[in-house]
């Protein structure tokens, strides 16, 4: 049997964005092959981050809705873990189901897939280093979607008590106390659900501020739920070491209090993911590559060689998987002679937390750094007749419209299902909608989606569930 295999695109990295950019070029009529190293597609994402953190999530607020429904009048009985049914039904009914379902795409559009790592050997050519021996795949145009890994911090001690977000998702214990080095979303994240199962949680953010990048009011929600949930939560704090001991990690900090040492059961390092830059033969094609590790792309995806284009992660923030799926589209088209570029204004970015915290263009931060003068609705959730129905009115709407032209420039949510809500605005940036356009649309009642409406109607001076005196 041959070890030598040539199609019209080759792409490297079965992710998201990988997949994506396979299935579209196939299905503009190119010969593709698509490289992995594990043996399921789907990426980091799919496999081993987005999808099974969002499953646990989903119990997560399951037994916390168990005994918020208790002031309703509705009880039951304290919730028990079944940790390696939980562990089941999150690797085969959930991701095993969507990764036999990619597969099965990959074969019905004819994308032959190789298992394997793969290297540059030239600018026509990767070796793929699998079981079944080495292979030569030759191209005439190569998508580079190799993704990312957890960032690690040097002089941290390998242990395996010290985990990092994929083996964190593997559930082998739960600890008593851990604490997770990191307060962005994947801190978050994997403390809601290892605060659900059990475990104090300390979280320790060397910024001022817990999810940085967001508005601080959007935040306040959040943190206000999670300081009852957690053990604690301390901002403006450095991990200056840790030195495992027998029975326990020994930690040592440094906050607003001076440092202190801490004894935890597990660490949770959550500060960030590196390009997968090295082991991939990029020296070997000369590709050009910034001095953080991410390969430089034009609009098109394009790198300094024109035929080898990169997605996703590997080419820099945000490190999105919705964001690398779109430049996998864009860049399978431009192959094709289609006319796409790919337009980075509005990603929108989802925190899957407790109340969820959602954005998309601008932040009221980001806005007042730039100078731009604006419009500003908030709509509050506790005037929402479906959030009080829900129990859950902590939340809000925040529109920015811009003073100029009128169009909306940015929207935060936080509060549930956020990460839904956050489409209307997206897709209202996205056809240059102002104030009067998003309140003049027929939202329905009793809804969260109310609460984008009511938020513009505040700007264009015709809202009605809230007194709004006249300008």
């Amino acid at each position: 049997m041959s070890n030598s295999f040539h199609a019209d695109v080759v792409v490297l990295g079965a992710g998201p964005g990988g997949y994506a950019a396979a299935f579209r070029a196939a299905d503009l009529g190119k010969s593709v092959i698509l490289i992995d190293k594990d043996e399921t597609l789907g990426g980091v994402c799919l496999n081993r981050g987005c999808i099974p953190s969002k499953a646990l999530l989903h119990l997560a607020r399951v037994k916390s809705e168990s005994s918020e429904v208790q002031n309703f009048g509705l009880t039951f009985p304290e919730p028990e873990w079944d940790l390696e049914a939980v562990k089941q039904w999150k690797n085969e009914r959930v991701v095993g189901r969507l990764t036999k379902g990619i597969a099965a795409l990959a074969k019905a559009r004819k994308v032959q897939v190789i298992t394997g790592s793969g290297v540059f050997t030239s600018p026509t050519s990767i070796e793929v280093s699998g079981t079944e021996g080495a292979k030569i795949v030759t191209f005439d145009d190569a998508i580079i979607a190799v993704g990312s890994h957890p960032t690690k911090i040097p002089g941290f001690p390998e242990d395996p008590r010290i985990m990092d977000s994929t083996s964190a998702l593997d559930l082998d214990s739960i600890p008593e106390n851990l604490l997770i080095i990191g307060g962005g979303y994947i801190g978050l994240e994997m403390g809601t659900i290892y605060s659900a199962l059990g475990s104090n949680v300390t979280v320790v953010e060397f910024m001022p501020n817990l999810l940085p990048g967001a508005d601080a009011d959007v935040v306040k929600p959040l943190e206000k739920r999670l300081k009852k949930e957690f053990a604690s939560i301390q901002t403006g704090t450095k991990v200056l070491g840790i030195e495992p001991q027998k029975d326990f990690l020994e930690v040592k900090i440094e906050g607003k209090s001076g440092p202190e040492t801490m004894q935890v059961d597990k660490v949770l390092v959550a500060v960030g993911r590196r390009p997968n830059t090295f082991g991939n033969g990029f020296e070997n094609i000369g590709l050009d590559i910034d001095d953080r590790g991410f390969i430089k792309v034009n609009e098109k995806r394009q790198t300094n060689l024109p035929h080898v284009y990169a997605i996703g992660d590997i080419t820099g923030d945000p490190m999105l998987a919705h964001k690398a799926t779109h430049e996998g589209k864009v860049a399978a088209e431009v192959i094709c002679g289609q006319p796409a570029a790919f337009d980075v204004s509005i990603i929108p970015a989802v925190i899957f937390t407790d109340p969820e915290i959602a954005w998309a263009g601008l932040t009221e931060t980001q806005a007042k750094e730039q100078g731009i003068d604006y419009d500003k609705g908030v709509f509050p959730w506790s005037a929402s007749g479906r959030a009080l129905a829900l129990g859950r009115t902590e939340g809000f709407s925040k529109a920015l419209f811009d003073k100029e032209t009128g169009k909306l420039i940015g929207m935060s949510i936080v509060g549930t299902n956020a990460g839904d809500l956050i489409a209307e605005a997206v897709l209202a940036m996205e056809m240059g909608a102002d104030a009067e356009d998003i309140s003049l649309i027929i939202h329905p009642h009793p809804s969260l989606s109310e609460s984008v409406g009511n938020a513009a109607e505040i700007v264009a001076g015709s809202i009605t569930d809230l007194f709004a005196p006249k300008k």
